[in-house]
């Protein structure tokens, strides 16, 4: 249940672009620029550090020509820089760099900018910018980046609940294991071969070019998938011999869980920026309390449907996930405040909404969790009472063989009326009587559903954190938009809409400021069919430069509540871009529309 949902949800949810966590800082020479004299290199900032590629800088000269550069590398800034030697000597003219980067959490990230030499070109020669993103590539990668989290979770989750529990059914867990190492042995496999066109923006096929398996097994990103491979073979190896020797879990098993979160924490956002050590400690202890509270909720539910578990041994489980719970919440609260950076940002940008989101998610599922905690504690009394009561028949029926001993080798003593009351009290209050068995069953039945409404809330909680962790930070936002340069002036787009249904009609106003090649800011208002401000749950809009075989650039949208708005879209090259704008009223029902904007 907790794989179909993430996968319903991510197939749903994932038809927006996604942001990477480096946002461009800083270039220079600026965008939009006139120089004096031709620079001798061209370096640009990011917000966090960054993976260089051989083709991180396409340089075109004002007829459209490649130039020939020097190799990318990193400026004496550091890591979260990107830099490459311009020729000696540049023709007077506008000159576009396009460049792509690879975020420290492992997203590709592109863009493109102009500046000019001696004077502007009064014309632009078509110019080919480089290969946009593949989208069966971003789509086949971002699949198996969440099935990796799935199956890590389910397979540490799992090897929990059968340390803890110790459960009569061992081979229905046993399934899960396995279902889980395989699964997560697959994903890894997939993102190492889908790595290098992931990067350049190739489609599938360009991962089968020598080059790309070259590039990927010396960059970080494949050596931490190389790693994973390492420890899923040892854990498997460590799985066998604990089936075959049927002995449990033990301290091995925790390191090789610890060995696995320790590869995500590498890989992913927490290995840049601020407080590296501790970022990485606190993304690793995050990940396996999310495995073991969530992925040993989904085992416990199948141990709880196919099994009987004693309440000692819910109990158990139920300690562990509270400790996880208390390791979520201080995880959590750091990593929040790294990634927001100020109080503005849990409203003003996405990633703080759905930070917020997130945030109602757990407390709904903390309270399932103390739901099921109400249902163990009972489960467990009448348990108690039912085994104090069986031991007082027990006591009582060797009393009465002690008062009225047999005579020997006389008659049996006969079913009268005195024996029958006995009889009756010990079959109503036994272990095995209707009224306990009703009682227990009753509690059993009640966990169940408890413990599967925890695992269906688990399950947009971790919906909500796949997509923080593909949405642009807080933090990176406010240091982005400090190197953004003042603009004055606007250009106004009005682009009707109808969906085709009743009431789905309206139009965008569309406020690009100041409607010039490089940096602008963009708003938009969206006006229903009686001429007022309207909500709707999603905008979308993006540039394509058709002429110059540019884009698509998407905007980047986020709602400002009231209005959908971004403070930085770069456009480069001046010329009539396509502007396409996707309106989705509901959760259905969408219409695209395009119009032309001149950028000057």
């Amino acid at each position: 249940m907790l794989l179909g949902t993430l996968l319903v949800l991510f197939l749903l949810g994932g038809t927006g672009p996604a942001s990477a966590h480096a946002a461009l800082r800083a270039t220079d020479p600026e965008d939009g620029s006139v120089l004096k004299s031709a620079p001798r290199d061209i370096t640009l900032t990011f917000t966090e550090s960054v993976g260089l590629l051989e083709d991180s800088f396409r340089v075109l000269d004002p007829d459209g020509r490649r130039l020939r550069t020097g190799e990318p590398e990193h400026a004496r800034g550091g890591a979260e820089t990107a830099t490459v030697t311009l020729p000696a000597k540049l023709a007077e003219g506008t000159y576009t760099v396009a460049w792509r980067v690879v975020s420290a959490d492992s997203h590709p990230v592109s863009g493109a900018f102009t500046f000019s030499v001696g004077k502007p070109s009064l014309t632009t020669a078509t110019v080919d910018t480089g290969p946009t993103e593949d989208p069966a590539t971003k789509s086949l990668y971002n699949i198996a980046r969440y099935l990796a989290y799935l199956a890590v979770a389910l397979l540490i989750g799992t090897a929990t609940v059968m340390a803890v529990c110790r459960p009569p059914d061992a081979p229905v867990l046993h399934r899960l294991l396995k279902a889980g190492w395989w699964t997560l042995l697959g994903a890894t496999l997939a993102l190492l071969v889908l790595r290098a066109p992931y990067e350049s923006g190739e489609g599938p096929l360009g991962a089968l070019s020598a080059d790309s398996v070259t590039r990927t097994l010396t960059g970080r990103p494949g050596e931490v998938l190389l790693a994973r491979l390492a420890l899923l073979l040892v854990a498997a190896l460590y799985l066998l011999r604990l089936a075959r020797l049927r002995k449990p879990f033990g301290w091995a098993g925790a390191a090789l869980a610890v060995g696995l979160a320790v590869t995500w924490a590498a890989g992913e956002h927490a290995s840049a920026g601020i407080q590296v050590p501790v970022a990485m400690t606190s993304s690793a202890l995050h990940l396996l309390a999310t495995a073991v509270w969530l992925g040993g909720l989904t085992a416990l539910l199948v141990t709880l449907y196919r099994a009987r578990l004693t309440p000692a041994a819910v109990t158990r489980f139920s300690r562990v996930a509270f400790v996880s719970v208390t390791v979520l919440v201080v995880t959590g609260v750091y990593q929040s405040w790294r990634g927001l950076g100020s109080w503005d940002a849990l409203t003003g940008t996405t990633y703080g909404r759905l930070l917020t989101l997130k945030l109602a998610a757990v407390v709904l599922l903390l309270g399932a969790a103390a739901l099921s905690r109400r249902w163990t504690a009972r489960l467990a009394t009448v348990d108690a009472e039912t085994a104090q009561t069986a031991e007082t028949v027990v006591e009582a029926e060797a009393a009465v063989r002690e008062k009225v001993p047999e005579p020997v080798g006389g008659p049996s003593l006969p079913d009268g009326p005195e024996a029958a009351p006995e009889s009756s009290a010990a079959e109503a209050s036994g272990p095995g009587s209707p009224a306990a068995e009703d009682s227990g069953a009753e509690q059993r039945s009640a966990l169940r559903r408890s413990v599967l409404a925890e695992v269906a809330v688990g399950a947009a909680v971790l919906a909500v954190t796949t997509l923080l962790t593909s949405t642009l930070p807080g933090r990176a936002v406010a240091e982005a938009a400090a190197g953004t340069p003042a603009v004055v002036g606007a250009s106004v787009t009005n682009v009707p809409f109808d969906v085709g249904t009743p009431g789905g009609h309206g139009k965008v106003q569309v406020t690009i400021d100041p409607g010039r090649v490089g940096d602008n800011s963009i708003e938009a208002l969206v006006y229903g069919p009686d001429g007022g401000v309207s909500v709707v749950p999603e905008l979308r809009i993006s540039f394509t430069l058709p002429a110059k075989d540019i884009g698509p650039v998407d905007a980047e949208l986020t709602d400002k509540g009231g209005y959908w708005g971004n403070s930085f879209l770069n456009l480069p090259i001046a010329g009539k871009w396509e502007m396409k704008v996707t309106v989705r009223t509901t959760e259905v029902d969408q219409v695209s529309e395009t119009r032309t904007v001149v950028i000057r």
